[in-house]
């Protein structure tokens, strides 16, 4: 596998957790079940600072995992190609797709969220830049809850933090131009 094809196989594979990562703030902009536009930290603190936060909601938790199951269901579906089978780092249909789904999805949650905990420790306010963490925690995450199910190369892994850091950079850049994000981190 050459390189080009390496980089798209590493980014296919994560496509999971990057629609898990992007949904949170689609759905507050689209205003999707206000209901569970509630903290995740209940509003509780942890040595005098929020836990999470109150931008960390359990709308972005759950629909996140969820469009990141959707997802890993889909590659399955497309994994009857044989373009998608030379592309893919894993066989979809040898694998529990929906244990890998949930996997990486929460990993990726879970990343937003320890790097959240972290932050409020060091009294960053959310939307403070936390350079490389801000564009790769989902990326960490992602690695801790997926490796053990699956016995994935740290080479994917430096490539998928690589990756995805470029690319959030770029998208957010896109985004902040277009009017889309306040921050152009």
């Amino acid at each position: 596998m050459d390189i080009l094809t390496f980089i798209l196989a590493c980014f296919y594979f994560f496509l999971p957790a990057y629609f898990t990562n992007m949904t949170p703030p689609l759905a507050r902009r689209a205003n999707a079940l206000i209901f569970l536009d509630v903290p995740v930290d209940f509003g509780k603190k942890f040595l005098s600072q929020p836990i999470f936060g109150k931008n960390k909601c359990w709308r972005g938790v759950i629909l996140g995992i969820i469009i990141g199951i959707l997802v890993a269901g889909f590659q399955l579906w497309l994994y009857q190609f044989p373009a998608i089978q030379r592309i893919s780092l894993i066989n979809y249909q040898k694998i529990n797709i929906w244990a890998f789904g949930f996997l990486i999805s929460a990993g990726a949650v879970f990343g937003d969220l320890l790097f959240a905990f972290i932050k409020r420790r060091l009294r960053l306010e959310p939307g403070a830049r936390f350079i490389p963490f801000d564009q790769t925690n989902y990326v960490i995450g992602a690695a801790i809850f997926l490796t053990p199910y699956l016995k994935i190369n740290i080479l994917i892994w430096i490539v998928l933090f690589i990756l995805t850091l470029l690319l959030h950079i770029v998208a957010n850049r896109l985004g902040y131009c277009l009017g889309l994000h306040k921050n152009k981190w």
